[in-house]
């Protein structure tokens, strides 16, 4: 018994001392702040998005619980829970908006 413990223990520690690997993932879709976009803000309502950016070219109906709608914009798509701003995201260049 103590020696399965001990080999055991061992095996852990010796997987411990392992040299670790990454990698670096390059992402499709650049967040706005980094194409120099402002967007909206986490928690803005709907109608400070409204005032600010203009009617959307489209507004796509909440779906689900907790409700969750999307607005989009010629350059953003905007996704709110229930009436306010959970998240907004930049729209890349020859890609149709909100898809």
């Amino acid at each position: 018994m103590h020696k399965t413990l001990l080999v055991l223990c061992g095996a852990a520690f010796g997987l411990g001392l392992a040299p670790a690997y990454a990698q670096t993932l390059q992402m499709a879709d650049a967040p706005a702040a980094q194409v120099g976009l402002s967007t909206p803000g986490r928690g803005t309502s709907m109608a400070q998005v409204e005032a600010r950016y203009g009617t959307p070219s489209d507004k796509v109906a909440a779906v689900g619980d907790p409700p969750i709608s999307r607005w989009v914009y010629s350059n953003f798509t905007v996704y709110f829970e229930g009436h306010h701003v959970i998240h907004a995201v930049a729209t890349q260049p020859g890609t149709p908006a909100g898809k």
